[in-house]
Formats: structure tokens, sequence, C-alpha cells
């Protein structure tokens, strides 16, 4: 009964932590993207070759991310199962030595006497039981519930999501011209955008939406405005050679 109530716990969470995923993966998209256009508006570059840099951005580091975070969760998970083995071998080697640690922790959680003594003996009944509890007590948690395919696909697919919103002005502009300041409506799409991922980023960490929101519109245009000028600056620096 506890081990379908563990499992049904587990899976209940899965998606709740693939939404972190999702939230970081889009503010990465977002930013760098955003940096891209802002980049190449301030080097002068033109629209289409905006859309180029900016989709090559977008797919290749987009593809790099998820990677990364796919070699990441994965080594997380082989740590783990590498220190679960460890802990049931000792378990089997120096059963005496894990019994009193057991012991040690329950005492630790205010069990004293006689109840301290059933829990022990439960526990030394229990390998399985022994070795979640050691696993916590050492890693701080039970299991690894997240699969490093999943998590590399919720970074890529809000990659390539948010990370598409500074382009779409001109996107469009590139089907059907339009007469509206392309990097305005872009700066505009893409404010709404880290507003979204920002109100995103507060759920999931749990704090004040105002600040996720204020947090991550801040750290946009701090790229945007670095993107700008650098591109601005070598463009100059270029011109000046030529």
């Amino acid at each position: 009964m506890l081990k379908n109530k563990s499992n049904q716990e587990k899976e209940s969470h899965q998606y709740s932590d693939y939404l972190s995923e999702f939230v970081y993966g889009g503010i990465d998209g977002c930013v760098t993207t955003f940096g891209v256009v802002a980049g190449s508006v301030g080097a002068g570059l033109d629209s289409s070759v905006i859309i180029i840099l900016g989709v090559a951005n977008l797919l290749a580091d987009g593809f790099a991310m998820s990677i990364g975070s796919y070699l990441s969760t994965k080594s997380a998970i082989d740590s783990f199962q590498k220190q679960k083995q460890k802990i049931s071998q000792k378990i089997e080697t120096e059963f005496e030595s894990i019994k009193n640690r057991i012991k040690n922790i329950l005492e630790a959680k205010g069990i004293q006497g006689g109840l301290l003594e059933q829990n022990v003996a439960c526990y030394c009944q229990n390998k399985a039981l022994m070795t979640e509890t050691l696993l916590i007590e050492d890693l701080g948690s039970e299991n690894q519930f997240k699969v490093p395919f999943r998590v590399a696909s919720a970074t890529y697919v809000s990659f390539i999501l948010i990370g598409l919103i500074p382009l779409l002005s001109y996107l469009i502009d590139f089907f059907k011209p339009l007469t509206s300041n392309l990097f305005l409506v872009s700066s505009i799409l893409t404010a709404m955008g880290f507003i979204i991922v920002g109100w995103l980023k507060a759920y999931v960490n749990q704090t004040m939406i105002f600040k996720g929101v204020l947090e991550t519109l801040l750290l946009g245009a701090v790229a945007a405005l670095v993107a700008y000028y650098v591109g601005d600056f070598l463009e100059q620096l270029i011109l000046s050679r030529s």
C-alpha cells in the first residue's frame, strides 16, 4: 500500500519538475535570440540576415542546451545509482555499523527508549528501507524522478517556442512586408515573452510574481543593450577600416 502511494507521488511530481526545465530553457532562448536580433540591428544588418542568424542560433543553441541538460541529468542519476549500490553493499558487509548509524539517525529525530529499539529492528528487517534512509541522509533525496530525455525535450521545446518570439516580426515581414518598426515590434513581443516566462519562473520558485517578472525583464534589457552596442561598435570598427 505504501509502495503504491509512493509511486503515485513520484508520478504526480514528474510534470511539475519538468516545468522548471521549460522555464529556464525559455528564458535562455528568449534572451539569446533577442540578443542576436539586437546585435544585428546595432550592426545595421538586413532583415534577411537577422532571420538567418536568429534561426541558426535558435536551433544550434537550443540543441546544445538540451544535450547539456540531458548529460547533466543522466550524470546525476548515474551518480545516485552508484551511491545506492555502494550503500547496499555496505549493508551486506558492515551490517552492525549501518545498524548503529540507523539508530543514530532515529535518535536525532527524537525517538528514544523501547520505541527506538522497535524501529531499529523494523529497519533491519527491510534492507530497502535502510538503503532509502541512508540515501536521504547522504543525498537529501530518496530517488531521481526526472527522465533525461524528457528533461532535454522540455528544454529544447521551450528554447525554440519562447526563443522564436523575438524573430516573429521579422518572419512575418519576410512573407508579408510590415510598415512598422520591426525592432520595436520585436522588443514589445519579447517583453511580453519575458513577462510570461517571469511569471512561470516565480511560480516554479514560489517567489513573488512581480519580482520574477521584473528580474526577467531586466535580464533581457541588459542582454539587448549589450548586444546592440557591441554590434554597433563592431560595425563602426569595420567601416573605419574599410
